[in-house]
């Protein structure tokens, strides 16, 4: 109804979420938004609290960015540079490096890239 298409989906037990991935737009400046629900509201983690569970940014080279933010001092949520729910390798910083906040970053698809350094 508003334009937002749903383009896949996520169900992961260890993560303790279901997910649906919609997306706002097209191509290379598309928005996605994930909609998050817990598996069991009662195990953690516990991706229903608080209401906004994370925000999730592009990076133009997510082990470079890791480096960079590890030798700031900035500390990392257990996992690693994994794969994430839409297929894009992701790593989070600990909400105790982000007033609170837990921040995906995720590795941004070669066309995201060359569109945003376009001159």
């Amino acid at each position: 109804m508003m334009g937002i298409n749903k383009i896949g989906n996520y169900r992961a037990e260890k993560e303790n979420v279901d997910e649906d991935i919609l997306q706002l737009g097209h191509g290379p400046h598309a928005v996605e938004i994930d909609l998050m629900q817990p598996i069991d509201p009662e195990k953690a983690p516990k991706v229903h609290i608080p209401s906004l569970n994370h925000i999730g940014l592009w990076v133009d080279n997510i082990e470079n960015t890791v480096i960079a933010l590890t030798q700031k001092g900035i500390k990392f949520a257990p996992g690693g540079i994994r794969k994430g729910a839409s297929g894009h390798n992701v790593t989070f910083i600990h909400p105790k490096s982000a007033q609170g906040v837990l921040v995906e970053l995720v590795q941004a698809p070669d066309d995201v890239i060359a569109a945003l350094t376009k001159k």
